[in-house]
């Protein structure tokens, strides 16, 4: 009997001494992260002996994919949220409002038509235009300041991600040499290490997990790619610039680097990465093009039409403002040495889309035109081009071009042509050259935001004044009067331009009609008129009522000119209207009207794709408005997601931590009630060996 009490109290004090040591660690470790609580349970007695203990971590497996799940789309919104509200406030405050800069700039236009000869107002304009150029570029810097702290984040992120990628491959491989070995039990803080690293790299990527041979954990990114493998093997990220060095794209290395790398699907990527990438592409991106975009349409509408009026020195307007040039940045798999630049087309800024582009070669004469949207996906249909001698392509040499056959095309498929330059002038290379499927990318908007400048600063050279005049002769006793007519071009033959021309036409001083003033005179006959245009000759012309546009009606050469003006009432046989050069007209304000009347002109694009009924372009307060309210909208919907996911993941960690989590009132309870368990055994072994003893006693 007191060797069976012996064996049972033996059994007892062993067992109930695992179960203290076990209670012991899980009360120790409460304040350790990511560490997994414990059990050791036992088998039923057997020959007076308790089985032995089995000790194992009490986790369970779908929880803990669910909370990392998570963790991965909380992580997301955190960072967007964080980035994204720091925007938005920056954007809202009114002293980076484009629109009150816009409006300041307007307003004094209207003022210099009031006083049309004041050197005084027309200073006023052109420090506006300073000032709006200066809003552009501090708003343009505040966004690349952004984007290069994102690429620094993305920097730091991703050699996180990669060392936790490492440390998980080199855990698995440590639990792989003890799986299914008797120091299995004892690797209990090599599987929690593990695991730590894994909900780690999802706070960084979505991650799937997987179970392996051996214990192992294979890890897979949200998107299907896979970065823990069996057998330690691995891939990690890394971030390169393709095109654009200062734009970096995540990739996947695959095999060490020496296959090529995969491109992640960042759309779909979660986690602060993801977060990252999606406030970049969602936000810095459209803003910075937008914002291009903006100071481009007012720059190429103020210069256009400052180029149709007269100055305060008798000359025709020039540019106010510089438009800029940009490189094209060139895609590392190009085979040729082309090179090319772009620019806006002058009188062409409102047909600019808020996009980048993709220029590709079709064939060694020929490219291709794509526009991309926000994270370079093709936007509608390319247009096509050849490329002229001089290298410069514009709209004409778009709406000219013949279709082409894709370069990947199986068939003898002809794609059709796209008639849309949208707003670009190509300057390409032409003693390079450029191999069928090199691309070019062209940052335009985001390159020109905070590189367009002001071409002068005086103030003389704001073209207030029309170049041209009408007048009815004080003689005729109809009813018909002469419109004051309208520009529309000065470099179509209607006025003395330098020869040869440049670009832009530099012109002479003072402008005078190329073929001298134009008279009309009312003949006999009901339209029948009589035009003279300087060249000494009378020419019997046809106009019919209501007069409208008589130059263009009257077909070549007059629709040539570049100016136009309208006969309204009933004229009286022998009635002469004049046109003529607008010489000494300093208080004139007709061009000056035209140019205030920008503000309210609908000149911003909004989409790539249009329809002949849609209202395809925005006023620039519009456009502004419509900038900062996408940013608002998209940061508000992010924290309205963010709160929702925020709320799924302190679900997912109590669900985890019931289990898993160490409860100290539960352990608290645990270790009493083993202390008593392991006395007990004591008091049973003493019995035991006192039995023992005194049968011992007895025999001698």
């Amino acid at each position: 009997m007191s060797f069976n009490l012996l064996n049972i109290a033996s059994s007892g004090v062993r067992s109930s001494s695992e179960l203290l040591q076990t209670t012991s660690k899980n009360i120790a470790n409460v304040n350790t992260e990511g560490y997994v609580r414990e059990r050791t349970e036992f088998t039923t007695m057997v020959d007076n002996q308790v089985g032995r203990g089995e000790t194992y971590r009490l986790l369970n497996e779908f929880a803990q994919s669910q909370l990392n799940r998570d963790t991965s789309n909380k992580s997301f919104f955190d960072q967007f949220i964080t980035e994204a509200n720091r925007v938005d406030t920056i954007f809202s405050e009114e002293s980076n409002n484009l629109s009150t800069g816009i409006n300041s700039l307007f307003n004094n236009v209207q003022e210099a038509l009031n006083q049309p000869s004041s050197t005084v107002a027309r200073s006023l304009v052109m420090t506006d235009a300073q000032s709006l150029i200066d809003q552009m570029d501090r708003l343009s810097g505040i966004v690349l300041d952004q984007k290069s702290i994102v690429n620094e984040q993305l920097e730091i992120f991703s050699d996180e991600a990669n060392s936790l990628i490492q440390s998980i491959s080199t855990l698995n491989q440590n639990i792989a040499a003890v799986n299914g070995t008797n120091n299995a039990a004892d690797a209990s803080s090599t599987y929690n290490e593990r695991d730590k690293a894994i909900r780690d790299l999802s706070e960084l990527i979505d991650i799937e997990t997987l179970d392996g041979p051996n214990g192992e954990k294979l890890v897979f990114m949200g998107t299907g790619e896979a970065v823990v493998m069996q057998n330690g093997a691995f891939n990690l990220f890394s971030m390169t610039g393709d095109p654009d060095p200062n734009f970096k794209e995540f990739t996947l290395d695959v095999n060490g680097g020496k296959a090529v790398p995969l491109e992640v699907d960042v759309s779909k990527l979660k986690g602060k990465i993801g977060g990252l990438l999606a406030f970049r592409d969602d936000i810095l991106v459209p803003a910075q093009n937008q914002i291009g975009q903006m100071g481009l349409a007012i720059a190429d509408a103020f210069n256009e039409q400052n180029k149709l009026g007269m100055d305060a020195t008798g000359q025709l307007g020039g540019n106010i403002f510089n438009i800029p040039t940009v490189g094209a940045y060139a895609y590392q798999a190009n085979t040729g040495d082309a090179g090319m630049t772009a620019t806006v087309e002058p009188g062409k800024g409102s047909e600019l889309p808020a996009s980048d582009f993709i220029i590709t070669y079709t064939s060694a004469t020929s490219v291709s035109i794509q526009p991309v949207d926000n994270k370079g996906e093709p936007l509608g249909d390319p247009s096509v081009a050849d490329i002229p001698a001089d290298g410069i392509i514009n709209a004409d040499d778009i709406r000219n071009a013949v279709p082409y056959q894709a370069a990947t095309a199986t068939t003898s498929e002809v794609l059709a042509t796209v008639k849309d330059s949208f707003g670009l002038q190509l300057n390409i290379d032409t003693t390079k050259t450029g191999n069928v499927g090199d691309q070019f990318q062209i940052k335009l908007n985001s390159d020109s935001a905070s590189s367009i400048t002001l071409a002068t600063g005086r103030a003389e050279d704001l073209a207030l004044a029309s170049p041209i005049r009408t007048s009815n002769s004080i003689d005729n006793t109809g009813t018909a009067t002469i419109s004051v007519g309208t520009v529309s071009s000065v470099i179509s033959g209607g006025f003395t331009l330098e020869t040869p021309l440049t670009t832009p036409p530099i012109p002479v001083n003072p402008p005078v009609l190329a073929n001298g003033d134009i008279k009309i005179v009312k003949a006999t006959g009901t339209n029948d008129y009589l035009i003279s245009d300087g060249s000494g000759t009378d020419v019997a012309v046809t106009i019919a009522p209501p007069g409208k546009n008589v130059l263009a009606g009257l077909g070549a050469p007059y629709d040539s000119y570049g100016f136009d003006f309208d006969i309204e009432g009933t004229p009286a046989t022998g009635d002469t209207f004049t046109l003529e050069f607008n010489e000494g007209g300093f208080d004139d304000n007709r061009n000056g009207l035209k140019l205030a009347d920008l503000q309210n002109g609908e000149l911003v694009r909004l989409n790539v794709e249009t329809t002949a009924t849609a209202d395809n372009h925005k006023t620039f307060n519009q456009a502004y408005s419509g900038l900062v309210s996408d940013i608002g909208v998209i940061t508000g919907q992010a924290i309205t997601s963010g709160a929702a996911f925020d709320a799924l993941a302190q679900q997912s960690e109590a669900w985890y931590e019931s289990l898993s989590g160490v409860n100290l009132d539960e352990e608290a309870a645990n270790l009493l009630r083993f202390q008593q368990s392991y006395s007990a055994s004591a008091q049973v072994l003493a019995a035991a060996q006192e039995i023992f003893d005194t049968l011992l006693n007895a025999a001698r």
